[in-house]
């Protein structure tokens, strides 16, 4: 019995140290962390904090010496800002900005580094304001600042547009040949990623034409335009494109109900806006009519100023002025001419005004 007893004591004594020893290589591992008293003030506690305003781009460190960046070269990059409007073409920024930074060659220092240390100054309003929104330091080369620029200011949205209009394409009524290949290739340069192959794109100008336009190119090819290749096609077109033709050359554009319509539709409502506005000047030059003159009141009994109705000369008399009753009773003795004695009412009881000569009495047989 006591030998069990002891030999589990002596189990539990070793299990106690196990742990003991344990505990102390954790407290070797993890030392107790001594946190340090702050003795700021509360002015100082409540003093806005001086970091996290790093720029968004990084500038790789420049080891040349005596590095300036011209005042000439900082005029012409910010002679033509990008304000991220919608109108605005991100990608031509791009390209003029290449061109501009291009021109400064600095010894042992990078083209790159000169223009990301230049971009920030070729972007005002919303563009500015979208790049110090970009969180500090997170772009770190060229590459990352024009996709980062490109997708905010040339959403997926807009590069479907941009396609459906290549794709709808077609020569307006007015326009020369040359006026349609310049805007043509003004849309494609406006979406460089649109995916079309050299094959699509002529395919789409040529059938974009008006007939007139696309006989002179099969003339121009001895034959149907479409029978000759690509490049052949192409340089077709550019030859007939540097011959300016005159802008009051009568063009028969091709009616299409899909695309010529918004065209004569949007010139409609332009010749409307003409006639409105020529419409409303004339109402303008039209000059006011002539202020009607009042009419002054005038008796031609007295003289007075006053209708002869109203003549202080006349309130006494038993005078009416009713010329139809008049006319009755003058009709009603025409009537009685035989008989001597009728005297109208009318007549025979009233005064006349002064001015008026006394009623001719014409005897009877006479």
């Amino acid at each position: 019995m006591r030998t069990r007893s002891q030999a589990r004591k002596r189990r539990q004594q070793q299990v106690q140290q196990t742990s003991v020893e344990s505990s102390n290589l954790e407290k070797l591992d993890n030392p107790p962390i001594v946190t340090m008293a702050d003795n700021r003030t509360m002015a100082q506690l409540l003093e806005a904090p001086t970091e996290g305003y790093e720029d968004a781009i990084v500038i790789p460190e420049i080891t040349a010496n005596n590095f300036e960046i011209k005042h000439g070269l900082l005029n012409l990059v910010q002679n033509k800002q990008f304000f991220g409007n919608d109108k605005e073409d991100p990608h031509a920024h791009i390209r003029y900005f290449n061109k501009i930074t291009s021109t400064m060659k600095i010894p042992n220092v990078p083209n790159t580094s000169v223009k990301l240390m230049l971009f920030p100054f070729s972007l005002e309003g919303a563009a500015r304001i979208w790049l110090e929104k970009e969180p500090p330091r997170s772009i770190e080369t060229w590459d990352d600042l024009v996709t980062k620029f490109i997708n905010k200011f040339f959403p997926p949205s807009k590069t479907t547009n941009l396609r459906n209009e290549i794709t709808r394409f077609q020569q307006k009524f007015d326009e020369t040949f040359c006026e349609a290949w310049d805007r043509f290739n003004d849309l494609l340069r406006g979406c460089p990623h649109h995916g079309f192959s050299e094959l699509h794109q002529l395919d789409t100008f040529y059938n974009a034409l008006n007939s007139i336009d696309q006989d002179s190119l099969n003339s121009a090819a001895g034959g149907n335009f479409l029978d000759k290749m690509p490049r052949e096609c192409l340089k077709i077109i550019e030859s007939k494109s540097k011959v300016r033709q005159s802008r009051n050359k009568a063009v028969v554009a091709k009616m299409s109900t899909s695309s010529s319509t918004p065209a004569i539709s949007s010139d409609v409502a332009e010749l409307k806006d003409m006639v409105r506005a020529l419409i409303l000047d004339r109402k303008n030059q039209t000059p006011a009519s002539a202020p009607v003159k009042a009419v002054e009141q005038s008796c031609v009994t007295c003289g007075g100023g006053h209708f002869y109705q109203n003549c202080p000369a006349t309130n006494s008399n038993i005078y009416h002025d009713n010329i139809q009753e008049y006319v009755s009773q003058a009709a009603a003795a025409n009537f009685n001419q035989a008989n001597s004695g009728y005297r109208p009412p009318m007549v025979s009881n009233q005064i006349r005004p002064p001015g008026f000569p006394p009623p001719i009495q014409i005897p009877h047989g006479k």
